[in-house]
Parts: structure tokens; C-alpha cells; sequence
């Protein structure tokens, strides 16, 4: 089974996080056995950003690794378990809010929408996101 990394690497959509991991020096760290969950903004997440915002980040590594350790919880969890946790603390260290705020079996964390759940890898799980989380 592809690790977390492989996943973002061969799934169209995750060019803008992949750069971000490697920019910020952690492809080894998701490459290792975990587990982790790891909520992945995609593309359009980082669109969203006001512009110039990558650009600066991929130049100050150490803020664009607190950001993306923000998307990212050792263990692994699925959105059942995520929801019944209410709560998950980032390894950047702040925690992480689980809603589900409608009965449609839709789920948010921190404020995003969960475009794809559940995804398997052999080290974790990733949940896709349609927004990047910032701290705070």
C-alpha cells in the first residue's frame, strides 16, 4: 500500500501541497511508519489563500512547517472515530475541532469542509480539505 506521501504525489490535486511538504523538509517525517492522519488541503485550498501567501511560506520553511503540522494527528483516524472525538491535537501542538453540522454525514474541521474522507495509506489516513487551517 503507497504512503501518505505517495498519495499526494500520484493523485491529481495535491501538486501545491507537495511542493509545501518538500519545501518544508517534511517528506521524510511522512514517509515514516506513522500512523498519521493528515487533513490535506488540496489545489483549490491553496488558491483560496490571498496571493503571494505560498510564495512567502515556501520561503520561511519554519512557518510553512508549523502550518502543515497543523493539518497533520499522530494516529490514525477515521471521520467516525474523528466525530467521536469532537476534538484531535495537531503535531504542531493547538487542537483541532471535529463539527458535523448537519445530519448529511458531512463533516468540517477547524471551519473546512471534508471533500474525501477516509483514504487509506500504509502509514495513516488522509481527509481532504477545501480550505487550508491556520492556527488561532
Amino acid at each position: 500500500m503507497p504512503t501518505i506521501v505517495d498519495i499526494a504525489v500520484n493523485t491529481e490535486g495535491f501538486s501545491t501541497l507537495v511542493a509545501a511538504v518538500q519545501a518544508a523538509g517534511l517528506v521524510e517525517a511522512l514517509q515514516s511508519p506513522g500512523p498519521f492522519t493528515v487533513f490535506a488541503p488540496n489545489d483549490a485550498a491553496f488558491a483560496k489563500l490571498p496571493p503571494g501567501t505560498v510564495q512567502t511560506l515556501v520561503q520561511n520553511p519554519p512557518q510553512l512547517g508549523r502550518i502543515l503540522k497543523f493539518h497533520v494527528v499522530a494516529g490514525k483516524y477515521t471521520k467516525d472515530e474523528l466525530i467521536k472525538l469532537g476534538t484531535v491535537d495537531s503535531l504542531e501542538g493547538a487542537p483541532i475541532p471535529i463539527h458535523t453540522p448537519s445530519d448529511d454525514g458531512a463533516f468540517e474541521v477547524k471551519n473546512t469542509t471534508v471533500l474525501a474522507a477516509d483514504i487509506e495509506a500504509d502509514n495513516g489516513i488522509i481527509h481532504v480539505l477545501d480550505t487550508v487551517m491556520l492556527m488561532g
